[in-house]
């Protein structure tokens, strides 16, 4: 696949010649963009670099760090980031700007106010989803989470015992192991639903009592939006979210879930990591002072 799209995207960048190929993070396309734009002298712009979680048994991991060797300007979210590319010999025009999803954030959710109780979700059988004034807010996408049945089980059991019900909206490729599962421990406790789209996360982020997932860009959401969050996954991947609680590693495991979810977190409202909220600005600014000479 990752092969694939470099050759479409090489066909394409042959035929417009643009002046900067900008690749975003880390998955498969991000890598197949920045290797069809140096191999045709295009300079590579990289939003996200020097993320690290010091496993490349993680393809995530393998695709950061090629992208960052090979890319002309580095944009990093934060100071850690930056330490890491560092620490690999990456030191030329690299620049901490702050985390545009952190931008996205402030900009989008000033616009959702109050909580989410009118949001309309779409059951698994496609019944319309009362959203409950209280809930747990859960997302499970890696496959070593969901593409077998024990962990997946140990994590709808912890969700199916905590206080409140559990929003679950289904990635496509769970959907039937979950609702197996779901009926086989007869879960009355979770609420599946169909996938939502951004805005209706963020909203769900906002309102939620905590956050359960692992996803890199939902425990971001859940910090930025001052939501305790629970990880499932046995590496750190934004350090700076790692504080007083905030956000707590948890392996898949029934036990090790709630006793995380039970913890007491703290928040510092003057801890900002990720920047200002204009990191946009920022990395259009140093784009156009590289293209005009600045390289």
């Amino acid at each position: 696949m990752t092969g694939e799209m470099l050759i479409g995207i090489e066909e394409i960048l042959t035929a417009r010649r643009p002046d900067m190929v900008v690749v975003y993070g880390d998955t498969n396309s991000t890598l197949a963009s920045a290797l069809a734009g140096v191999k045709l002298h295009i300079p590579v712009c990289h939003i996200e670099a020097g993320g690290r979680i010091g496993s490349i048994a993680n393809p995530e991991e393998v695709n950061r760090i090629c992208t960052d060797h090979i890319s002309s300007l580095l944009m990093c979210c934060t100071k850690s980031s930056a330490d890491f590319l560092r620490r690999e010999g990456l030191v030329s025009n690299v620049h901490v700007v702050g985390d545009t999803m952190y931008d996205a954030f402030l900009y989008y959710g000033a616009e959702i106010v109050g909580s989410v109780q009118h949001k309309k979700l779409v059951g698994l059988g496609g019944e319309t989803v009362r959203v409950p004034p209280r809930y747990y807010y859960l997302t499970c996408h890696r496959p070593e989470n969901s593409e077998s049945d024990l962990p997946l089980t140990e994590i709808l059991s912890a969700m199916e015992e905590m206080h409140a019900p559990t929003i679950y909206p289904v990635h496509r490729r769970n959907r039937d192991r979950v609702l197996r599962i779901t009926q086989r421990l007869g879960v009355i406790n979770i609420i599946l639903a169909e996938p939502v789209g951004y805005l209706t996360s963020l909203a769900l982020v906002k309102s939620a009592t905590k956050v359960v997932t692992d996803s890199g860009g939902l425990q971001r959401e859940a910090f930025f939006a001052g939501v305790p969050c629970v990880t499932i996954f046995e590496l750190v991947i934004w350090p700076e979210t790692m504080v007083d609680n905030q956000n707590q590693l948890a392996k898949p495991d029934r036990t090790d879930i709630l006793n995380k979810l039970s913890a007491v977190e703290e928040r510092d409202e003057q801890y900002l990591p990720f920047g200002d909220g204009n990191a946009g600005q920022k990395i259009v600014s140093l784009i156009t002072e590289y293209l005009d000479g600045g390289r």
